[in-house]
């Protein structure tokens, strides 16, 4: 038993349990109380570690545990912004993205070089190590634009590859300077470091992705599968290290590695965001806090005029290369805002190089004291800089994450109208299926909705008593991993004679737009979709995804889509084409189309008037019944689509009465999706269709799907045009 007299109080606080208690507390109540005042939570926990650390009330001291908990925060922001970046946005624009990064490195490289040389006297090497002090910057603020939503945002993603780009060359300059220092810069130094980092980047971006997606085939408990992301990352920053670069930058890279196998919809990805902003993100805020000495304020003119020139230097500099970079790619005036506040944050890249020329010794005075690299002044004037930085990001962030966020809420409510209307069905036979399925639901459901899927079990009538329990069983399941993505999974129990008229109604009452079904263990050439199927597909006139998952979703690497012929002439062509592109999105895998040329034509104009894109490649495909050409193409872990058709519909062929045949010869090794898109109600039963004058349906359905197209497409094109009209300032 602990007694309260034999606990130690004396400051700085040693006792591990008091220590973790204030530190919780300040996360719990730095960010309520100082949003009241409207004070970004960044800046109340950096100030909380100014009060609370060695040059405030000295209540803790920065000690190996804080140091830890930081450099893990520091490291988690960096792998949150690689992991949240639209890897096809990326793509698309690298050019910008090293556009930006090479111009955010110069511009503080060459005026910080000059300020540092001729405004404070410094000598060429600590005027240039100075310089990559300015260059670099910390994504402190990015949790800010994660908490609005605007990761996917072009600005964004320019400041996310910046940060890359930039830290890698700055962290460059400090190797250089460092080794010329020590006189070890000759050839064999830099084939040496080359070579390390080459082998690094091999290592991560080709050996990475193949350990990752074995890992995730073979383990699927949550709880292992996020150690095992984490121990990815700080192996990746290790690797950094042992290549002669900074921890952040392998950090960094691993979010880009693990991008694809973590879908934002996931359940991993909730725990991953959940556990970073709840504790180690707001430990390494607090221990920059601690790091600030305001006493620098009053060490003399020495110190200030320092502190001055660092802060001014480095912010402007900041500023002047967003506001280029935003007039040269048209951006809007907070997209160039928040640039400038994500990238003129310093704190851990800065402090390092600062430490490490503070700790180089290049000689000594006559009285014997070390001459250093940097000096005192400039170590204090550094710790000045990250807080007056940190401070500057975090307002400027806040403000322009508001308005981003605001002005997309607005261009969705027009493009995507009909999102309130959209409800996914799963229909779960089994407790197996619940996963793959609800994922599939998930990605498929509009993003801003959490209430959009609806999970059935349909028990038969005739065993009733036993298919109660199995059935709330499975939905439970099935809430329950909804729940683990914060989305909110509405269960269904229907008693029916038998699984099909209970999904039938089921889709009618509720209103279904999306229905997915998964196909049955026995299926083969004869037997393939079932009767099951069958007798939906003939009394349901909505969007029907018939899915075998073979492999976990986020092991995939690739989508090969099959369309028929007139397919863009459906009523439902532009709704499963956008569900195929929100698929591709999420998982960031790439599409590729196989079609006529007509519709690869629809396709691509379709693509281009789209607000979300992802990276599409187009093929021209005209013989359905040589299917040995798709086989050849599939590779191991590519999800396989076909779009197919309701008979006597526009794009029906009669191949499609061999898809079985097909499936089961070409693609039994490979996850896939049969996709009936919705057709348009016509009062005609499907099951006497045969009977009706096909050439007139044939006819009315492509006037009537070219028509529902024409109008879909033209709303878009209003919308973006008139998104395009409002970030101008002009008349709608």
């Amino acid at each position: 038993m602990v007694l309260l007299t034999s606990l130690d109080f004396s400051l700085p606080l040693t006792n591990p349990v008091i220590i973790f208690s204030i530190v919780l507390f300040i996360i719990l109540f730095a960010p309520l109380l100082l949003n009241k005042i409207k004070v970004p939570h960044i800046i109340g926990l950096i100030l909380s570690g100014v009060i609370i650390g060695p040059y405030g009330f000295n209540l803790l001291n920065r000690d190996s545990s804080i140091v830890l908990f930081g450099t893990v925060g520091l490291l988690y922001i960096m792998f949150l912004a690689g992991l949240e970046v639209d890897i096809a946005e990326f793509k698309r624009n690298k050019s910008k993205v090293l556009f930006f990064g090479i111009i955010t490195f110069l511009l503080p490289m060459v005026f910080g070089t000059l300020a540092g040389y001729y405004v404070l006297g410094y000598g060429l090497l600590s005027s240039i190590l100075l310089a990559s002090m300015f260059a670099t910057h910390t994504l402190v603020s990015y949790p800010i634009a994660s908490k609005y939503g605007i990761t996917q945002n072009k600005s964004v993603l320019l400041s996310v590859g910046g940060t890359m780009i930039t830290d890698i060359l700055a962290l460059l300059i400090l190797v250089a300077v460092v080794g010329m220092t020590k006189e070890e810069t000759d050839s064999a130094f830099w084939i040496q470091l080359s070579f390390s980092i080459i082998i690094f980047t091999c290592i991560v971006f080709f050996l990475f992705p193949f350990i990752i997606r074995w890992f995730f085939k073979k383990f699927d408990d949550s709880v292992s599968q996020y150690i095992f992301v984490l121990a990815m990352v700080f192996l990746a920053s290790f690797l950094a290290e042992a290549a002669g670069m900074e921890a952040i930058i392998g950090a960094l890279f691993s979010g880009f590695v693990l991008n694809k196998f973590i879908p934002h919809q996931s359940a991993l990805m909730n725990r991953i965001n959940f556990v970073g902003n709840a504790l180690f993100i707001p430990f390494f805020l607090i221990s920059v806090g601690m790091l600030v000495d305001v006493s620098v304020l009053i060490k003399g003119w020495g110190a200030l005029k320092v502190a001055s020139v660092l802060i001014i230097v480095a912010i402007v500099t900041k500023y002047f290369a967003a506001w280029i970079t935003r007039k040269t790619f048209g951006l809007t005036k907070d997209e160039g805002d928040m640039i400038f506040g994500l990238s003129t944050a310093r704190a851990a890249a800065t402090l390092a190089i600062v430490l490490v020329g503070y700790n180089l010794i290049i000689g000594e005075t006559l009285n014997g004291e070390p001459i250093r690299l940097l000096n005192e002044d400039v170590l204090n004037g550094t710790i000045l800089l990250i807080l007056i930085s940190c401070t500057v990001s975090s307002f400027v962030v806040e403000k322009a994450a508001g308005r981003i966020a605001l002005t997309a809420e607005n261009t969705k409510e027009e493009l995507n109208d009909n999102d309130n209307e959209e409800k996914i069905l799963v229909s779960l036979l089994n407790t197996e299926m619940v996963v793959p399925m609800v994922d599939l639901a998930l990605i498929l459901k509009p993003k801003k909705r959490k209430d959009a899927v609806y999970a059935l079990q349909v028990v038969d009538d005739a065993h009733a008593e036993d298919g109660n329990a199995k059935s709330k069983k499975i939905l439970n399941k099935a809430v329950e991993h909804g729940a683990a993505t914060e989305n909110e999974i509405t269960p269904i129990t229907r008693h029916d004679a038998n699984i099909a008229n209970g999904i039938i109604y089921t889709i009618k009452e509720q209103n279904i737009t999306d229905a997915l079904i998964g196909l049955h263990h026995h299926a083969d050439k004869k037997t393939f979709f079932g009767p099951t199927v069958e007798k939906i597909l003939k009394r349901v006139w909505k969007t029907v995804y018939v899915y075998k998952p073979l492999q976990p979703f986020n092991t995939l690497q690739r989508t090969l889509v099959v369309v028929p012929e007139n397919a863009e002439k459906e009523p439902g062509f532009i709704h499963w084409f956008e569900k195929l592109i929100s698929l591709a999105k999420e998982a960031a895998m790439p599409l590729h189309f196989f079609a006529f040329k007509n519709t690869l034509t629809e396709i691509q104009v379709l693509q281009n008037n789209m607000t979300k894109k992802a990276e599409i490649q187009l093929h021209e495909f005209n013989d359905w019944h040589n299917f040995t050409l798709l086989g050849k193409q599939l590779k191991k872990n590519d999800l396989f689509i076909i779009i197919s058709a309701r008979k006597h519909s526009l794009s029906y062929n009669d191949h499609m009465k061999n898809l079985p045949v097909y499936l089961t010869d070409y693609v039994d090794k490979n996850s896939f999706i049969v996709l009936y898109p919705e057709q348009l109600e016509t009062g005609i039963n499907m099951e006497n269709i045969e009977q009706a004058d096909g050439t007139l349906i044939e006819t009315l359905t492509e006037r009537i799907g070219a028509l529902t197209n024409a109008g879909k497409l033209f709303k878009k094109l209003f919308s973006e045009r008139k998104k395009k009209n409002v970030n101008e300032g002009g008349p709608l």
